[in-house]
Parts: structure tokens; sequence; C-alpha cells
């Protein structure tokens, strides 16, 4: 099992770069947006209450999250069985000490943290565009610039969590897509063969 958590600011580039490492590795792929945005669009209790949290740019308590990713994990025992990719989660260093237990119970962790860099002015500009493209309604300049605030605060210290860890490993998230995997393959794959 080889499990990676994809880390980086809203824009970043954390779900295409997840996709990439599915077709490389096939990794078992847990988005909690997309977990989330599920549960709100089917008008489940979660649903609801994470829609609150989300409308006004803030993250879905701790225990909350943890309790939906050990029943995903519970769910799809074969899926997982080749590791996790792990995208946008944790956010908060209780949440990564959360992953670690509920890994440890498994007999695994986290063999290692791609942290996407991009510069927060470039961050807007693609949150704006997707938002225009996708139609997706919390891609607005408000919303934005909260779900950047609370990311400065609450899930940027992750990055000195998991450095201390030796995991986190800093990738430049401006260029070419397939570039920036090529890094991140490198980066994995002296890892996995290490």
């Amino acid at each position: 099992m080889f499990n990676v958590v994809i880390f980086g600011a809203p824009g970043s580039g954390k779900g295409t770069q997840s996709e990439n490492l599915i077709n490389e590795y096939g990794l078992y792929h847990i988005s909690t947006g997309e977990v989330l945005r599920d549960h709100i669009a089917r008008e489940t209790e979660l649903g609801k209450i994470a829609q609150n949290y989300i409308s006004q740019g803030q993250l879905i308590p701790d225990d909350l999250m943890v309790n939906i990713l050990e029943d995903l994990l519970d769910q799809n025992p074969k899926e997982t069985a080749k590791g996790v990719i792990f995208d946008g989660f944790p956010r908060t260093v209780p949440q990564a000490q959360a992953l670690k237990d509920m890994l440890n119970k498994r007999g695994s962790k986290v063999h290692a943290v791609v942290g996407l860099e991009v510069n927060d002015d470039e961050l807007v500009e693609r949150i704006l565009k997707r938002g225009r493209e996708t139609g997706r309604a919390d891609d607005n300049l408000e919303t934005v610039k909260k779900r950047l605030d609370v990311y400065h605060s609450q899930t940027l210290p992750l990055r000195d969590y998991y450095t201390k860890e030796g995991k986190y490993h800093a990738i430049k998230g401006t260029g070419e897509v397939s570039q920036i995997f090529n890094t991140i393959k490198e980066k994995l794959d002296n890892i996995k063969n290490a």
C-alpha cells in the first residue's frame, strides 16, 4: 500500500495531478471536495451540514471529515489495496494526526506529501476561470479570498508538520501539467524504490 497526500491551496492543480497519479500508479483517489459535493447534490444530512460550512468558505469540522474517510476506506477495501491519494485531506494538523492514527490501525502510513506551490494571484485567476467554465458556485471572488485566508491560517501549518516528518516534497505548481507531473513522478518513484 502506497499512500500519497496531495497538498496545496485551492486551484493549485490537486485534482489534475491526482488524475495523473491514478493513471500512473493505480491508486484509489479520495477527493474530500468531490465526496462533499456529492452529499450536497443528494441533499443528505451530511450534505446539508457541509453546505453550511462550504458556502461560508470554512472548513468542515475535523471529526466529521475523519468519519467520512474511515467509512470510505472501510467500504472500499479492494480498491484501496494498492494505496490511496488523499486530495483535500488533511487540511489541519489535527486532521493529519487523525489520518496517521487511521492508517496505523490499518497497518499503513502516509508515504509522501506532494506540495503543489503556486502564488496567490495565479490561484485566484485559476479558480475564477474554473468557476466560469464549470459553474461551480463556490468559485467566486469573495469565497475564493475566504478560502485562501483559511488555507493560509489553518492548512499551511501542515507543510511544517510534514516537513518535520520528512514526508513533504515541494513541487512548483506552475508551468506545463506534464512537466509538473514528471517532477512528482520522479520524487514518488525514488520513495517507492528506496
